[in-house]
């Protein structure tokens, strides 16, 4: 695990009343226009995956959402779902039905009936990303491709609080240790999303957001337990302080037994993790306050480096959020956040001879962000959105003697300013136009426009849209100022420091429909164009050493489709499948010691197909069968593979009382043991087929 640090993009949330007065404007509107690496023997340092891929070794709006109690998600049919809202298309409330995007809602009753122990793990309910498990703790996750351990394409937010590190552009998922009874719901948008969320939502946006703590009250304690999961606890309690002033506590603790390699040894890959937090929120005249703060510490073991890799952080955050009468709204949100990471760095050596100390490579890093977003009418037809954000990151690193980055103290500041116009251009059409513009101290200014228009025919539940964007990487501190020693006569690693941001240009094309109130469907098509992708090159004054670069550039397409039938009361199905192709070049003149091959490691189809049932006497079935295409996964020059599969995910659950759930839970079924990621050898970490039991208690 890596530290958590932040991508442009969080801001406030908003009040019920907001919501509804948001709400009835649109529905008004709407009403005018009409009356969706090799994997060796072991892994000794995290930050391997991309020494490897070198071929060397809100708002957020986002928490604006209905609250529903347990019993009423548990009857949602697929009309109720398909008009959910969502908050990460548009950075405001919107009905799921009618947002033109690519977006995939995990409500969180789904993610308890799926019986999910981790947050990666229920993202495996979206059928718009490319999840793969490596052993115990290795996960890779992305959108429309560009999959790796260290994916640096995705934007992850929590709350509004981006939890993607600047140190290589991705998130360390084992550091999202959440209480999932505390999420309310996960909006996964796969496309990019630069234009209101800035730089790194490329390829697509997850947005998790959990529970007001007015819907948190009373306590509720779980236990889990399995031949690979030692102990998982949580315990929560909350309350209401004062009339309108809610409060919830809340403490969990996992302990994960080690996977296996392919070679049958122990893959050395055990880990534990505590965590604790608060939330309090408040309504008063002044808007709805939020205040909530964590703190974790990950300890995962490493034997063969004769330690182990420390994860801790901790945040504190506080949004305000108010409307302005006629639709508007104005929200504020701040956040300070801290994380250290400390890894093992074994020795030099060469021929067996210590050419070098073991070390350690420390990573701290603290962020302080701020983002203000206003919404208002300024006529019937028009809503503009627009927002600021400034962010100060200050990271300090000890380096190890075969691991550097230099300089080790940088302090990086990052300035944004977001507008959107969403336009009734009659009363089947709204066409919504927007930029973001950057300010990076590596990159300078970066201009992410967009362009959407959405078709909404009268009187019909069906919806058209398609849209034209564009979205940066910026450079993270590896591609920039990274240093990896070797042996003498070997190739030393440096970063770049003129790397520049990757750059695609993307264009989309969608449909959503609700058919007849118990069937919905969403089919996306994309073209997504690259440029200024990362290469691992020879400097051109001497053999060596290596160094980054950005000679890569290339082409992906594809279509992602999911479906939902409710078959019966009590009784639905779901479907899902991608089709992703991927066409990456080296410039003319220029070299890539990979071929262009490392930055990609993804299925090129994969399918999903689930699917809930009650039972009498409060019993409840779930089963989720997924099927993944083989995928190439890269180590320099070399190439392997990861054989396709097919795998299934069972639960069955009992209401033994009204405050007593019992599940039993399988994992990978089918097989006793696959591998999902990793190069192929005897080292290679697979996954393997596990059952526990669970228990909630509420009171």
């Amino acid at each position: 695990m890596l530290l958590r640090g932040h991508a442009v993009g969080s801001g406030p949330q908003s009040t019920g009343s907001q919501r509804d007065a948001m709400s009835t404007a649109r529905d008004d509107s709407r009403h005018a226009r009409n009356a969706t690496c090799r994997a060796g023997p072991r892994r000794r340092l995290r930050l391997a995956p991309l020494l490897c891929a070198t071929g060397l070794l809100q708002v957020p709006a986002v928490m604006a959402s209905q609250s529903f109690t347990l019993g009423e998600l548990k009857r949602m049919s697929v009309e109720d779902l398909m008009n959910l809202e969502v908050t990460s298309v548009t950075r405001r409330p919107e009905r799921l039905a009618d947002a033109p995007a690519a977006v995939t809602v995990i409500t969180g009753e789904e993610i308890r009936r799926h019986g999910a122990s981790t947050l990666v793990e229920a993202l495996r309910l979206a059928p718009n990303l490319q999840v793969a498990q490596r052993g115990s703790r290795g996960w890779a996750v992305s959108a429309r491709g560009f999959n790796t351990e260290l994916a640096n394409k995705l934007l992850v937010m929590v709350d509004g609080r981006s939890v993607y590190t600047p140190l290589f552009s991705g998130v360390f998922w084992e550091a999202q240790g959440y209480i999932l009874e505390d999420v309310e719901r996960i909006e996964v948008v796969s496309g990019p999303g630069g234009t209101l969320w800035g730089a790194n939502a490329v390829n697509g946006v997850v947005s998790v957001i959990t529970r007001s703590a007015a819907d948190t009250h009373g306590l509720l304690a779980t236990a889990a337990h399995g031949p690979e999961l030692n102990v998982h606890a949580a315990l929560r309690y909350g309350g209401e302080i004062s009339p309108g002033v809610h409060w919830r506590v809340f403490g969990k603790y996992v302990d994960h037994e080690q996977a296996v390699r392919t070679d049958r040894a122990p893959a050395g890959d055990d880990w534990h993790r505590a965590h604790t937090g608060f939330r309090m929120d408040a309504d008063a005249a002044a808007g709805a306050f939020t205040l909530q703060g964590e703190y974790y510490d990950n300890d995962e073991e490493d034997p063969e480096a004769a330690s182990s890799t420390r994860l801790k952080g901790a945040h504190l955050l506080g949004r305000l959020a108010r409307s302005t009468g006629a639709g508007g709204e104005l929200s504020l949100q701040a956040y300070v956040d801290w994380t250290r990471f400390d890894d093992a760095v074994p020795p030099l050596t060469l021929g067996g001879v210590p050419l070098s100390g073991a070390g350690r490579f420390r990573d701290d890093l603290v962020t302080f962000d701020l983002d203000f977003q206003h919404s208002f009418r300024p006529h019937r037809r028009h809503v503009v959105t627009w927002g600021l954000g400034f962010r100060h990151m200050r990271d300090d690193v000890d380096s190890a003697p075969a691991l550097a980055v230099l300089p080790e103290r940088l302090d990086q500041q990052l300035y944004s300013l977001f507008a959107q116009d969403e336009m009734q251009l009659g009363r089947t059409l709204t066409l919504t136009l927007g930029t973001k513009l950057e300010h990076h101290d590596y990159t300078g200014l970066e201009v992410q426009p967009s362009a959407r228009l959405q078709w909404q025919p009268a009187a019909s539940p069906q919806m058209l849209w398609a849209a034209v964007s564009r979205a940066v990487r910026i450079p993270s501190r590896l591609d920039r100022e990274l240093y990896q020693a070797q042996p003498p006569g070997f190739p030393l690693l440096y970063g770049n420091p003129d790397f520049r941001s990757e750059k695609l240009v993307a264009y989309e094309l969608g449909h959503r429909a609700t058919l007849g109130g118990r069937a919905s469907t969403s089919l996306s098509l994309f073209f997504n164009d690259y440029d200024d992708v990362r290469s691992t090159t020879i400097t051109p004054e001497v053999l060596l050493p290596f160094r980054f670069a950005n000679d890569v550039y290339g082409r992906t397409w594809g279509l992602e489709f999911s479906g939902n039938v409710q078959v019966r009361d009590g009784w639905s199905v779901r479907a899902g499948y991608t089709l992703l192709e991927e066409r990456l070049k080296v410039r003319p003149g220029r070299l890539d010691i990979a071929n262009a091959r490392n930055e990609v490691a993804d299925p090129e189809q994969q399918a999903l197909l689930g699917t809930s049932l009650d039972l009498p006497r409060g019993v409840e079935f779930d089963a989720a069968l997924r099927w993944v295409d083989r995928l190439r996964v890269n180590n320099g020059p070399d190439v392997g593979t990861v054989p396709d599969y097919l795998e299934l995910d069972a639960r069955v659950g009992w209401q033994a009382t009204p405050r007593l759930d019992l599940s039993l839970i399988g994992r990978n079924l089918l097989h006793r043991r696959h591998a999902e990621y990793g190069f192929p050898g005897p080292g290679r970490v697979q996954v393997e087929r596990s059952v526990y039991g669970r228990l909630v208690w509420r009171h």
